[in-house]
């Protein structure tokens, strides 16, 4: 049987014939990850991407799969216990969204310092009416949450700010653009010293619903929680709860629990928030960075077997 990779996200020509070169002895194809061509799902060893119908025939016990590479960086929505127990490699997209995530969580911080957010407001009212609270990110600190590639990168920028840089990982490793790195469990005594509190972490059963009214209450007087990561890692009611007593000055919110965000949702009608619709992540860009890492583990994959980059620890479940 011919070996076959399987794309089930459209990729340009010049995209395509990157992969095809890197591996002239597999069939490579690309179908809708929508309603994909079950033959190719049948057949396939490599998947780029996840289905969201057919995807039992990638799941059969005598199914060749032996390797997803997955579209996002959360891998939460996959079904990770089964893969693990077929020995499917994982690997997600993490690195693809470093630039542009980075963008939005500056974005929020700009606008939130120089109240950028209200003049957009009192524009469309067509009101000249500066508030005089204006400051800026000199000397700020950025408490990271999560040092990954989001987390490194908000880093690097901040620095070019003259901003302060704390980052919180689980194993506490410094890493670059940090002034320091503390471990998940001070992530209270961190929250105090940050102007801005940047949630980057991925979805797992230790980091859901881990921003709530206990973490939320030792967060500076005055903070801003900026969140990128994933929705459920928030108790929406105790963020609404800090950002209405004032604890928390306001709030930049790309993710949610519910998504869309309900219309009638309070977090709509707050002026101290800034909703952006998940898509901090989106650029023009990111399919040619993901064929990048791809190619890279797609030659490891020849050669060895297994993949060099982004492979996904089912016990931490990123």
């Amino acid at each position: 049987m011919t070996k076959s990779i399987v794309c089930l996200q459209p990729l340009t020509p010049q995209q395509q014939e990157r992969i095809t070169a890197a591996v002239p002895g597999y069939r490579f194809a690309v179908t809708d990850g929508k309603n994909p061509d079950a033959a190719l799902l049948e057949t396939a060893e490599i998947v780029i991407g996840w289905p969201r119908h057919g995807r039992e025939l990638l799941l059969r016990p005598e199914s060749p799969l032996r390797w997803v590479q997955a579209w996002s960086a959360g891998v939460e929505k996959l079904p990770l216990e089964q893969l693990r127990e077929r020995g499917i490699i994982l690997t997600n997209a993490s690195g693809v969204h470093a630039e542009p995530i980075t963008g939005v969580i500056f974005g929020f911080m700009l606008m939130f310092t120089r109240n950028l957010h209200m003049a957009v407001r009192n524009q469309i009212g067509r009101q000249w009416k500066p508030l005089g609270t204006e400051s800026e990110l000199t000397g700020k600190t950025a408490v990271i949450a999560g040092t990954g590639a989001i987390g490194a990168e908000t880093a690097r920028i901040a620095k070019a700010f003259r901003m302060n840089t704390l980052g919180v990982s689980r194993s506490g490793e410094m890493a670059e653009h940090f002034d320091e790195v503390w471990t998940t469990e001070r992530l209270g005594e961190a929250a105090g010293r940050g102007d801005f509190i940047i949630n980057t972490l991925p979805l797992t059963d230790e980091t859901r619903q881990l921003f709530d009214t206990n973490l939320f209450s030792a967060f500076k007087d005055g903070a801003y929680y900026i969140n990128i990561g994933r929705g459920a890692t928030t108790h929406t009611g105790d963020l609404i709860a800090a950002l209405n007593s004032g604890k928390i000055a306001g709030a930049g919110l790309d993710v949610f629990e519910a998504e869309p965000l309900p219309a009638e949702h309070p977090l709509w009608g707050m002026e101290q928030v800034i909703i952006t619709p998940h898509n901090a992540g989106l650029t023009d860009r990111y399919a040619d960075r993901l064929v990048d890492i791809f190619v890279d583990n797609l030659q490891a994959y020849i050669s060895s077997g297994d993949v060099r980059r982004n492979k996904v620890d089912y016990s931490r479940q990123y």
